[in-house]
């Protein structure tokens, strides 16, 4: 009992611990960088553009490592982004870009906030379309002559965009 204590009373005292020097605080600037929003309808998407083309050559080398060469996901580790069409009602559902994600914005979201997952935001926002432009290709939502930009995509139509219901909850009052 008495090291249980013990370890308890260190393990608090040792929280509580400063540590002057490490860290800094973030700049102004720095805030307003890391500091986007992406909306499903596109607001808030940088200017840029990219091709699928493009987004298969940036993913080959930035993306593929984890989620395999055709977005299959790696040894259950890394994520699939590809197939599980037909399986959000069954027993075990394959949630991917394809099968589950509502919106294109969203994945451009998650790409340039995100991935590589080594290096995140490290990507320029016409890498962030280009590579966007592919995982929506691999999943067979847009075609291979594609190129996307702050205007068209978020028309690009998902399948499983109708597959949310909205809060309608009254004391939500998010806007959408």
């Amino acid at each position: 009992m008495f090291r249980i204590v013990l370890f308890v009373m260190v393990t608090a005292a040792f929280g509580q611990t400063k540590f002057p020097g490490v860290g800094k605080a973030a700049s102004a600037e720095r805030v307003k960088a890391a500091d986007k929003t992406v909306m499903a309808d596109g607001r808030g998407l940088p200017v840029g553009k990219g091709s699928v083309e493009a987004g298969r050559a940036l993913y080959k080398t930035k993306c593929a490592e984890c989620h395999n060469e055709a977005g299959e996901g790696r040894d259950k580790q890394w994520p699939a982004l590809v197939g599980g069409t037909g399986t959000l009602a069954s027993k075990a559902p394959k949630k991917t870009v394809g099968s589950y994600w509502p919106y294109a914005t969203t994945l451009w979201d998650t790409i340039g906030r995100a991935m590589p997952y080594d290096q995140p935001g490290t990507l320029t926002a016409d890498e962030v379309y280009s590579i966007t432009a592919f995982v929506l290709h691999l999943n067979g939502i847009v075609a291979a002559g594609q190129e996307l930009d702050e205007k068209t995509l978020a028309k690009v139509k998902m399948p499983n965009r109708d597959g949310f219901v909205a809060d309608v909850r009254a004391d939500v009052k998010a806007k959408r």
